[in-house]
């Protein structure tokens, strides 16, 4: 196994150890021994670039399941290898953050940092996997574990609450995604990423292309909380903080933005792909905008503020991928949009992750997150305001800090729209540049609110649960490293230029690499006085008078009606299920055991009946049977009188022994056929089975045999003959039609040379299928034990009697 493996593996192997620390080291915090995990591996990343910049990327294969095309492949290029670098980096921050945050008093640390490192192995699953399948096995994971870490404080019903419904939304996501996968491999016959996209031109006229298309972009939008599926996102915010700043700034949200990358250049030769991932993108990023000014709560702005964000960034790499549509790119005028997705990345991650950090510090030392009741805190805690400054002013497109340069790039790509002569985008596309602008004026106000309503102001301390002060020192370090890293990339953004965008934008669009064109990355804050300077300019001005003026038209939010919001759709939705599936199963489910066969029996019957009509299979060939002797027909008819014996004796005792005639009747016929291993199996199978029953039998009720209509007789003859007559019709055909040749001929050509054996059916049953015979065993003896279990068995009231 590689280094690369290992890597990926890692956290999950060291989520295995720490119940271990948590119980045997109690006090000490547990974080202190995860922390130097992905520190270690972000250093090991780190390492990695060079390599990827000169060669482009590195691969190491584990064979899985290679008969079916399923390897673990490990693929580090620049895009994945920004990705990992963000997981194990932010998530250095996180575990050094919660060490602080959460209590080692209070808190189950054990099953927090299991739920972390599941979480983070789970995420460098997918972006190091260039397998669909292992991608899409490690996507769930981080589902799960998101679902495990959101509902962390599972005592409260807003964590259950939401933990419940971002597993829903994105579950339902990545199985719409694992069909979209499964046409992918119907079309090009392969898993691999690699080979899908070299294939990319040859699959683009499959019938089946459009409708993969839309199956990869549900899985994506759901886990990136794209309008409509941006309902989880906010409810998540019940999750522990350090949760909130890893997952739904960094990392989760940011794994439909990889998905999408990743699979532009298979899609974006269809012009759907372009609309749907730059048009949806930017709707999210204008819905999430305009949602987030109404929000009270800290947590809850940071959530509809991510939203918006992740829009943004969703909406530059679907103008990006326009790029492949054009064989000459004049000074890479439409490879901008990619270059700012990549940069803008990378920004989100640093701005947002302090934020979120920020907003745990004002919680954990105020006693509240509503806006309402804070305000005056900068004086009180200096450092923390500093760092949300910085953190708010990025996030409102604001100079010097990066966050600036992004946005300016992000209008710039908006604004390359209207010269797209493709998809009627030179028309249409004037909504793009309209709304990205209306967007960031309403990022601008939610900034504005979220810093200057927190920190500035009166101070009411009256209305605060605990008496504020600043934030220990090991809780300001996380957030002070990305509020200087907001800075150092604002005024020297080409530190990233060369080593990680450029490799990551060059991974989006391979083919353009191919073709020799060149991402060449360089940013300045001055561009001149260009539309993307105005736009900006009247940004700053609308916002600030839009958040002079909030009392005032702020009430328009109150304007909409509840009964047609999304959560509400979603929660009605949820409860009509849940009635609608209740009303159904009691309808079937009447505690019946021979409702639940007849169900059984029919369902089967018309299966059958299905397949031996589809494949044309009613034959019956008798030319080469062996002619049936007079000790056969003996032998059925008994057969046949023992099986009306049990259904019209009155007694258990008689039925039990007619039972028994059966299957030492059969053992006869294994007799006739020179069968005695099957003679020794059935004899004493059919001795327990008839032992068993007496015990079981014994301790039952005397019968009471009440009198049963005609009807229900009848129904009963005509689903056991329906069933009798279509076991022997399949029983026959499969005798007269063979589609294929016999596996027996094999057993017979390979017995004695492989097995080294002269009986068959022994050697079948030890050697070739020696693991089947043994959880055989396995299961009798489960058996054994469950009935030895229930023989001994006293219910409380009948000992009481």
């Amino acid at each position: 196994m590689s280094p690369l493996h290992i890597a990926i593996i890692a956290p999950l192997l060291l989520a295995i150890f720490i119940p271990l620390f948590y119980k045997y080291l109690p006090r000490i915090h547990t974080g202190w021994f995860v922390l130097f995990l992905p520190a270690i591996l972000f250093v090991y990343f780190l390492q990695r670039i060079p390599e990827v910049k000169d060669h482009g990327s590195i691969q190491d294969t584990f064979d899985w399941i290679p008969s079916l095309g399923i390897n673990f492949t490990a693929y580090v290029d620049g895009l994945s290898l920004l990705f990992a670098l963000l997981i194990t980096g932010i998530g250095t921050l996180v575990v050094l953050y919660s060490i602080y945050y959460l209590s080692k008093e209070k808190e189950s640390l054990g099953n927090f940092y299991v739920y972390l490192l599941m979480f983070m192995g789970a995420m460098l699953g997918v972006v190091l996997s260039d397998n669909l399948i292992v991608l899409y096995t490690f996507w769930e994971l981080t589902s799960f574990s998101s679902f495990l870490l959101i509902g962390y404080w599972y005592q409260r019903q807003g964590s259950r609450y939401g933990a419940q419904k971002s597993m829903l939304i994105t579950v339902f996501g990545g199985l719409t995604m694992l069909g979209g996968f499964v046409l992918l491999y119907i079309m090009t016959g392969s898993f691999s990423v690699r080979e899908i996209i070299a294939m990319a031109g040859d699959i683009s006229t499959e019938p089946y292309f459009i409708v993969a298309l839309i199956l990869v972009l549900l899985g994506a939008f759901t886990k990136s909380a794209q309008f409509p599926f941006h309902i989880w996102l906010p409810d998540a915010m019940e999750a522990p903080t350090p949760v909130s700043a890893y997952l739904h700034s960094a990392t989760m949200v940011k794994a439909g933005i990889y998905l999408v990358a990743r699979m532009s250049p298979v899609f974006a030769e269809e012009g759907l792909w372009i609309w749907l991932v730059g048009g949806i993108g930017l709707l999210t990023m204008l819905w999430g905008s305009f949602n987030a000014v109404k929000q009270i709560d800290l947590k809850g702005i940071l959530a509809y503020s991510t939203i918006s964000q992740l829009g943004l960034i969703m909406s530059l790499l679907g103008i990006g991928a326009a790029a492949l549509h054009y064989d000459h790119l004049d000074e890479n005028i439409y490879m901008v949009a990619t270059v700012a997705a990549v940069f803008h990345l990378i920004n989100h991650a640093t701005f947002k992750g302090s934020l979120f950090m920020v907003a745990g510090i004002v919680d954990h030392e105020t006693g509240t997150r509503d806006i309402r009741r804070l305000g005056g805190l900068f004086q009180i805690m200096p450092v923390t305001a500093t760092i949300a400054l910085i953190g708010t002013f990025s996030m409102a497109g604001l100079p010097p800090f990066n966050g600036f340069l992004s946005k300016e790039m992000f209008f710039t790509g908006m604004i390359n729209v209207l010269s797209l002569d493709i998809f009627n985008l030179d028309t249409w596309g004037m909504i793009f540049p309209v709304f990205a602008w209306i967007g960031s004026v309403f990022t601008f106000v939610y900034s504005m609110m979220l810093f200057f309503r927190t920190f500035t102001g009166k101070f009411k301390p009256e209305q605060l649960e605990v008496k504020p002060h600043e934030a220990p020192i090991g809780m300001l370090i996380s957030p002070i490293i990305l509020g200087a890293l907001v800075i150092v990339f604002g005024f020297f953004p080409n530190l990233l230029s060369k080593s990680i965008i450029e490799p990551a934008a060059a991974a989006i669009m391979p083919g353009l690499v191919e073709a020799g064109h060149h991402f060449d990355v360089h940013i300045s804050f001055w561009h001149g006085f260009k539309p993307e300077l105005f736009m900006t300019i009247g940004v700053v001005i609308l916002g600030i008078i839009l958040y002079k003026t909030l009392p005032k038209w702020g009430t328009l939010y109150d304007k909409f009606p509840n009964n047609f919001t999304f959560n509400h759709m979603y929660n009605t939705g949820l409860v009509n299920t849940e009635n609608a599936s209740n009303k159904l199963t009691n309808v079937y489910m009447t505690g019946s055991i021979r409702s639940y066969m007849i169900y059984i029996f029919i369902s089967f019957v018309g299966i059958m009946c299905f397949a031996l009509i589809e494949k044309d299979a009613f034959t019956i060939d008798t030319s080469n049977l062996a002619p049936i002797g007079l000790y056969e027909v003996v032998l059925v008819l008994i057969i046949v009188i023992a099986s009306f014996t049990i259904l019209i004796a009155k007694s258990r005792l008689i039925s039990i022994i007619a039972l028994g005639a059966v299957g030492y009747t059969v053992s006869l016929i294994f007799v006739l056929f020179r069968a005695p291993d099957l003679v020794l199996t059935q004899l004493v199978i059919e001795t327990i089975s008839v032992a068993l029953f007496l015990l079981v039998f014994y301790r039952l009720p005397r019968m009471n045999r009440r009198v049963e209509n005609r009807k229900f007789k009848l129904s009963n003859a005509i689903v056991a003959g329906a069933v009798g007559v279509i076991v022997t019709l399949v029983a026959l055909s499969a005798h007269s039609t063979k589609l294929f040749s016999s596996i027996s001929e094999y057993y017979i050509e390979n017995t004695a040379d492989k097995a080294g054996g002269g009986n068959m059916v022994n050697v079948i049953l030890v050697d070739f299928r020696g693991f089947d015979t043994m959880f055989e065993i396995a299961v009798l003896g489960i058996a054994a034990l469950g009935i030895f279990g229930m023989i001994k068995l006293r219910l409380n009231g009948r000992n009481e009697k």
